[in-house]
């Protein structure tokens, strides 16, 4: 998984319209990242907006198939696994080329694999999943082997979807810098512009290996895409009924309430839809090594003191699930037992009594001796949006109603980002993206996945790494299945974050130019099938 919640930001005015301008139409569609990626970086990148840029630039070796979830020839042409699920060994495409005209080859594939263990590289979020692999030994000119070191159910996934990068770039550390300005991949798109703060500008690369395909050639056809960086939602809407946006996601605010007028249903058509593609979550992270927040009983209360039935009345219009863990309420591996923790404002200053606070200062804060000081039980939530700074602001006013302070300070991404990097927070209130359809929840609740791995919040339950462990080895699904529940009902009594909400249907909208094969696929929108009617 990675960061799904960025920034949202205003345009900028009449200067980014001219910039639209001199490359709308003829083919170009244009999307909206929401904010800017803290790095393009394909090793240290970690966001959700650097992923989707990274889908349009780079390759892997398979492809998921949109229907069936099932792997498809992508980079490697084919591939064989040993029947001790050891040994994978994939045969590369012949006339595979970079965006810098060099051919890809199986050196590039052994790279791009070694380089997330290089010392140099931050690289902590993607090692979980590769640690298992042993070696890749190049057999022939076109043939490499993946063994594997420990057992794991998903070897044989982590390897298929590997990012393939060029070595003679990516390698070459005297161009570290420009790293985060240029990409140089294989995939439909090369990046011919990036306008810091603005937006990013793709052209059609017409040397990718899917325009030979039968099975692809007809997918990416758009000449150029534009990626902008607009955080405000508002803006987001005014740009899209203008024609600056092609295509956009929605929230059901959104949905619901801002998408009436004559031009919805002639020039602008929304779509409400669901598929079984795996989901997000949102949540507010507790430091879980704060001096105050380390407590589980605090952690507890603080969940007790959010109205989530207000907060999805009034901003997800009832059309979400609560989320009650680690995992999202419609998969296969969601436990029965667990439930969302209530609002119990009552109960919740009987946990904190008990913990200790009172307020001894009758200031209305509750307080109580922390390593010889007396500390009020004030924290500090970082928000990256002004859009969804109303979460919080419903639960500032109950907390204070018990006498504990909850701040707010919007922060801009990129800031949020480095005290991320850095442990130095109280909370956040941020989002999952979706992972995969067979969940791994080693990334972010193993205490073992390094002090720059997604693990941010400091969480530590032996119990829940041994378990998590044990699934890793466990590659059958169904006894895969309570595992993995048990290890999401200890992370959830535990408290380490507030878990708030998961989609259970999405939502978009698109304007007349864009023609569709269908509504959704199985396992995603497919906007890579999508055309404009447009020359």
């Amino acid at each position: 998984m990675v960061l799904l919640l960025a920034a949202f930001g205003l345009a900028k005015g009449c200067q980014e319209k001219k910039a639209s301008s001199s490359v709308a139409g003829s083919g170009t569609f244009t999307i909206n990242l929401g904010s800017e990626p803290a790095t393009i970086n394909p090793f240290t990148a970690a966001d959700v907006p650097a992923g989707r840029l990274h889908d349009f630039t780079f390759d892997n070796l398979l492809i998921r198939d949109l229907d069936t979830n099932d792997w498809e020839p992508a980079v490697a042409e084919s591939w064989e696994i040993s029947k001790d699920k050891k040994a994978f060994t994939f045969k590369l495409r012949e006339g595979v080329v970079w965006h810098d005209g060099k051919p890809l080859t199986v050196e590039d594939v052994k790279y791009s694999f070694e380089a997330i263990f290089d010392p140099d590289m931050n690289t902590a979020h993607l090692r979980p999943y590769y640690e298992n692999i042993k070696l890749a030994e190049i057999l022939d000119a076109r043939t490499i082997r993946f063994s594997v070191k420990d057992e794991y159910f998903k070897n044989f996934d982590v390897v298929a979807e590997l990012r393939l990068v060029p070595k003679h770039y990516y390698s070459d550390k005297a161009l570290k810098k420009e790293h985060n300005k240029k990409i140089i991949g294989s995939g439909a798109y090369k990046l011919i512009s990036y306008e810091k703060g603005k937006r990013f500008i793709l052209e059609q690369n017409p040397d990718w290996w899917g325009r030979k395909d039968p099975k692809y050639s007809k997918q990416w056809t758009f000449k150029r895409m534009v990626l902008r960086f607009i955080k405000e939602q508002n803006i987001v809407m005014e740009s899209f009924k203008k024609g600056d946006l092609d295509h956009i996601p929605m929230n059901p605010d959104t949905y619901l309430n801002k998408t009436s007028g004559p031009e919805w249903g002639s020039r602008l058509f929304k779509f409400k839809i669901q598929n079984k593609a795996p989901k997000g979550y949102s949540y507010v992270a507790w430091n879980n090594s704060h001096p105050i927040l380390k407590d589980k009983s605090v952690r507890k209360a603080l969940g007790m003191l959010y109205n989530r039935d207000e907060a999805m009345a009034k901003f997800e219009f009832n059309l979400s699930s609560f989320s009650d863990g680690p995992i999202y309420t419609d998969s296969d591996y969601h436990s029965p037992k667990s439930n969302p923790l209530l609002f119990d404002p009552k109960g919740a200053l009987a946990e904190l009594s008990a913990a200790g606070w009172k307020d001894t200062d009758a200031d209305g804060i509750l307080d109580k001796m922390i390593n010889g000081r007396k500390t009020p039980l004030s924290v500090t939530v970082l928000e990256p949006s002004e859009d969804y700074a109303k979460y919080i602001t419903i639960y500032k006013e109950e907390a204070k109603k018990m006498g504990v302070e909850i701040n707010v300070k919007i922060i801009e991404w990129n800031s949020l980002v480095k005290l991320i990097d850095e442990r130095k927070f109280d909370a956040i209130h941020m989002a999952w993206g979706a992972g995969d359809v067979d969940i791994d929840l080693k990334q972010i609740w193993h205490s073992g996945t390094g002090a720059q791995g997604s693990n941010f919040i400091s969480y530590k339950n032996t119990e829940v790494d041994r378990l998590i462990d044990e699934s890793r080895r466990t590659f059958e699904k169904s006894k895969r299945i309570p595992i993995l529940q048990k290890a999401s009902e200890l992370i959830a009594s535990d408290y380490p974050y507030l878990f708030m909400f998961s989609p259970v249907t999405n939502f978009y909208a698109i304007n007349d130019r864009i023609e569709r094969v269908k509504d959704t696929y199985q396992y995603g929108l497919g906007f890579q099938t999508w055309q404009l009617k447009t020359p």
